[in-house]
């Protein structure tokens, strides 16, 4: 029997995963339940759904940080539990793993290590940077391309990338994503009406306001506590709120692009002006957002059809595809010999 291949693309807030054997791709919320500060109460989906509900013994945990794994142990029990939901783990199977493209080798090993050394006796674990994974999932020529500019706005970080001839050329993690946005509007409100919101509460004024909108008058009633009172009440924010709260983290994205831009060499630089930036990730969604790096940068901006899962379906063609083969490699090559 064929062994199954698994492609993962293990976000902040949301792990992708792609099935060959049964060829799709589904999402799941990348947290963990933990009661008592020792068991696992639940997993995924089900663990999301107690954010900001769950009783004082409950603790609801992500185990990454800004697109990297902070709880190990918590993400593999988390993975095994997602990949077998009948827990009877599809031991032997490869996997291809999409990486931050910014990070140091030790913070990519661990990805490694997550499959590796877990119940699943993973037969092969391959890497591929996250940055190279979309631009095969935005349908590029990564070997024929001389310069690609891959922007990918998650919920944890943002992920710069400029390619050239299937390599990657300058990459930089940026540590603002949705969830940092969410904080800034959170603390925003705060400050500004002494009034306190949740985490949910702030994403979804985030996701109704976005960066750019015809109404400028638009206002939102969400629940919340007044911190003057105390007391739980609604209460209206308007969209000049959250937009400003918001404007200075992208100024801040806007500028590293800029940055690396400088950066870039001038061939690959050349090209880059040409065909612009590439949006992806699920941060890519925010309303107005391609717009606004426009404005910003001065570069035709294109966000990818399906950017949140942009990344995961690079991988599916890289596992299906012989010429993307070689895109995505062990760690324990030659060249990583020195961690084992």
């Amino acid at each position: 029997m064929a062994r199954n291949i698994y492609g993962l693309d293990l976000g902040t807030y949301e792990i992708k995963v792609y099935d060959r054997k049964n060829d799709r791709i589904w999402k799941e919320k990348n947290v963990i339940a933990v009661k008592d500060e020792k068991y696992i109460f639940s997993v995924g989906d089900e663990a999301y759904e107690m954010y900001e509900k769950a009783p004082e013994n409950i603790q609801v945990v992500f185990p990454m940080q800004n697109g990297v794994i902070s709880h190990f142990d918590n993400m593999q029990y988390l993975l095994s539990n997602l990949l077998n939901p009948e827990k009877k783990f599809a031991r032997g199977s490869e996997y291809v793993i999409a990486v931050p493209t910014d990070v140091t080798e030790v913070e990519k090993k661990a990805f490694y290590d997550l499959v590796l050394h877990s119940t699943a006796r993973a037969k092969e674990v391959r890497i591929v940077e996250r940055g190279i994974a979309d631009a095969v999932g935005l349908g590029l020529n990564v070997f024929r391309e001389k310069g690609i500019f891959i922007a990918n706005f998650g919920g944890g970080a943002t992920e710069l990338s400029v390619l050239s001839s299937g390599g990657m050329v300058l990459n930089r993690l940026v540590k603002i994503g949705g969830g940092y946005l969410d904080d800034a509007v959170a603390n925003l409100v705060r400050h500004n009406r002494d009034f306190l919101i949740g985490k949910l509460t702030s994403e979804a004024l985030r996701r109704e306001f976005g960066v750019f909108d015809q109404e400028d008058d638009a206002s939102m009633k969400v629940v919340g506590r007044n911190l003057i009172t105390g007391i739980p009440q609604q209460t209206e924010i308007p969209i000049g709120l959250v937009r400003a709260a918001i404007r200075e983290p992208l100024k801040e994205c806007a500028r590293a692009i800029l940055s690396m831009l400088d950066r870039t060499p001038p061939d690959v630089l050349k090209i880059i002006k040409r065909k612009g930036i590439y949006l992806t990730g699920g941060l890519s969604n925010l309303i107005g957002l391609d717009t606004y790096l426009r404005e910003m940068t001065g570069l035709k901006v294109t966000k990818a059809k399906h950017p949140d899962i942009c990344a995961v379906e690079g991988i599916k063609k890289i596992i299906w595809k012989k010429e993307f083969n070689d895109l995505a490699y062990s760690m324990l090559d030659e060249d990583y010999r020195w961690l084992r």
